[in-house]
């Protein structure tokens, strides 16, 4: 958006008058050399809270208002040092602003304390007994080996840890990024890691060639048709883990036929355990939206109790899936096998190597450009979708914590996580709603809580993948099927309805092209958008008034595609009626012009020229009428409407700002 400066009256004779030097410029240069010459402001953020018991992240305070490339904002308190604070340049009591901007590590890390590392290892935690299992049940949505959720799952939380801008963002496997891997890779873990460096390429060059931007054309109709029809596919495709089926495609609607159709082949043990931890997490779940908030004159023993729910219900996957494996370790020590495991997890951490450019398969070896070839459209979409949803969360977090990102520095993040983890066997990653939650709602301080995080996935890659093994996969499907709920929007229709039926438009392509084919539902959906925002641009609203003289003003934006139609309904209501009468072009809306717009105006101008008639145009801004003025107009402009009413009506002792040496002709005909 323009930004404008007011407009000033110009002499009649078209002269420009010199600058105006505001008066208060110089106060502000004396602000402006004061807060410069000023002591530090480097103090520590505010908000921490005593323990777990904390109110919900809607309101709480934020432990750290600290931001875009680690500016401090907001409230302040006192430093919690032993010593004060002296009065020092900037420059000398912290690392240069670019270097922050870089690195916003720099800008928390020196106020680090105690309190903070107690808060930030609650939260690691939390988030660790969340992203194991759902690691593992992603790796599952993906068509991969299990334990490539979990090379997925630690990368993210290291690099983040140095270039994140949000101290609640978690970044990892999630539903929507692991739906896309599936549909481009063929179950074929070389792709995968592949898609993942590629992508993680083509985040970065975003982020340098700063095209950012380009993720505004994705509207959130569309976001909400993808995400929606993303739910239900994933949770169309984890019923048969649910029941315990066996040879259903992937497809969606194959795989729709196939499981109705194998209702009787239903495993009773795994669709009861599946049924039995559906029921639990929604419990969980629905204990934790409820829990009452922990006041400070609240008896130590309901403190307890509160916390000790607080634990449950915040590690309830790891709960419902740690139960489930040991009910099915005991069925196998007895000698029963009632449920569908996951089976063998290799152990060890992923070796350090560079990402596959080659797969060798029984027909032969695959080149990389023919592995690039057959991701085709995934290449733009999973890097797309990726930042999309990792910047979504964290302006979302942001907003409702009361601090601010830098989403320059978001784009590189994700990107480098990307590239990174590639070398790690790690499949494309992104930010995650769910764990993100989880995060802020345990009370996180800083970033260095995905340390833990990433500490605890990598302690279980080394010594816990042999017990992985007696998970059942109907609770893994389970814990899916509750993670994907909430992305299905079921009240977004009636919102649209009611605010703007056009925008129904693109969400129903998106909805319906995306159980055919993921890429084609979000490039639909997204020309849909683009074409109903050219067609606004192309004919944009025009108001017409009746004052003593005819007023038209455009109701928004004057662009080249609008300007036939502009001038249709300018001569069709002033000189396509008997008698021609005069007009005003009411231009307060309009903050700029191309070349074509000019063109259309002289033309305007002409027509009514050549029948003794004036248009007069009203509250020009400075730019358009730079513009004007170079275009060599001949044209009549006034500040109001109550000028121009006034000329065009031959009231005396009112006259034109006229831009031009020749002559004003005077009106043949009343107005």
């Amino acid at each position: 958006m323009a930004v404008t400066t007011p407009t000033r009256k110009m002499p009649a004779d078209g002269k420009r008058l010199p600058p105006q030097r505001p008066a208060h410029s110089g106060l502000l240069a004396a602000g402006v050399s004061a807060q410069a010459t000023g002591p530090s402001m480097e103090t520590p953020p505010h908000g921490l809270a005593s323990g777990p018991q904390r109110a919900p992240a809607h309101q709480r305070k934020p432990c750290g208002e600290w931001g875009m490339g680690g500016m401090a904002s907001g409230k302040r308190m006192e430093p919690a040092m032993p010593w004060s604070p002296r009065p020092a340049p900037r420059a000398c009591s912290c690392p240069p602003a670019a270097l922050r901007r870089w690195l916003p590590l720099l800008a928390w890390m020196p106020h680090y304390s105690t309190q903070w590392l107690r808060m930030d290892l609650i939260a690691g935690l939390s988030v660790a007994l969340t992203v194991i299992p759902q690691a593992l049940a992603y790796a599952e949505v993906a068509g991969l080996p299990p334990q490539y959720g979990l090379y997925s799952a630690f990368v993210g939380c290291f690099v983040y840890f140095f270039l994140g801008t949000s101290r609640d963002v978690t970044l990892g496997p999630t539903a929507v990024m692991s739906l896309l891997v599936s549909s481009y890779t063929f179950r074929e873990p070389a792709y995968a890691v592949l898609l993942a460096f590629l992508s993680g390429c083509v985040q970065l060059a975003m982020r340098f060639l700063c095209l950012g931007f380009l993720l505004d054309f994705i509207s959130c109709p569309v976001i909400k048709g993808f995400t929606s029809a993303a739910a239900i596919t994933i949770g169309v495709g984890q019923i048969k883990n649910l029941l315990g089926l066996q040879r259903v495609p992937r497809q969606f609607f194959l795989q729709l036929y196939h499981t109705f159709r194998s209702l009787g082949e239903t495993r009773v043990g795994d669709a009861v355990l599946g049924l039995v931890c559906l029921l639990l997490l929604l419990l969980l779940r629905l204990m934790r939206a409820h829990a009452p908030p922990v006041h400070p004159d609240t008896p130590p023993g309901v403190r307890l109790s509160l916390g000790l729910v607080w634990t449950a219900t915040t590690a309830r996957n790891a709960l419902v899936v740690s139960g489930a494996a040991l009910m099915a370790y005991s069925c196998d020590v007895a000698g029963h096998r009632p449920f569908v495991l996951t089976g063998e997890v290799v152990q060890g951490l992923p070796a350090v190597q560079a990402p596959p450019f080659s797969v060798t398969t029984a027909n032969g070896t695959v080149s990389f450009t023919q592995m690039v070839q057959d991701m085709g459209a995934g290449l733009a979409v999973v890097p797309l979708m990726g930042l999309l949803e990792s910047i979504a969360v964290a302006k979302a977090f942001a907003s409702q914590n009361n601090y601010r990102i830098d989403a320059n520095q978001e784009l590189l993040s994700i990107g480098l996580t990307n590239v990174l983890g590639s070398f790690f066997s790690s499949f494309p990653v992104t930010g995650s709603f769910g764990r993100t939650a989880v995060n802020a709602q345990s009370g996180v301080c800083t970033p260095a809580g995905g340390l833990v995080t990433g500490v605890l996935v990598l302690l279980s890659l080394g010594y816990l993948t042999s017990l992985f093994y007696y998970i059942p996969k109907a609770a893994l499907a389970a814990v899916i099927i509750m993670a994907v709920a909430p992305l299905l929007d079921t009240g977004i229709a009636c919102t649209l309805w009611r605010v703007r039926r056009l925008d129904l438009l693109p969400l129903s392509v998106t909805f319906l092209l995306c159980f055919w084919e993921v890429q084609y539902g979000v490039l639909a959906g997204t020309l849909v958008s683009l074409l109903v925002l050219l067609r606004s641009v192309a004919r944009p609203g025009v108001q017409v008034s009746e004052w003593p003289v005819l007023v038209v003003q455009p109701a928004g934006g004057l662009h080249f595609p609008a300007v036939e139609a502009l001038r249709e309904a300018v001569t069709s209501r002033a000189l396509g009626v008997s008698p021609p009468r005069c007009a005003v072009l009411e231009c307060s809306h309009i903050c700029s012009l191309d070349y074509t717009v000019v063109l259309g105006l002289r033309e305007l101008l002409e027509d009514f020229r050549r029948q003794g008639l004036t248009l007069a145009l009203v509250g020009l801004q400075e730019p358009v009428l730079h513009v004007l003025l170079s275009a060599d107009l001949n044209f009549q402009h006034f500040p109001s409407l109550e000028e121009a009413e006034k000329y065009l009506s031959q009231e005396p002792g009112t006259q034109p700002h006229s831009f031009s040496d020749d002559p004003v002709p005077e009106p043949s005909l009343p107005c």
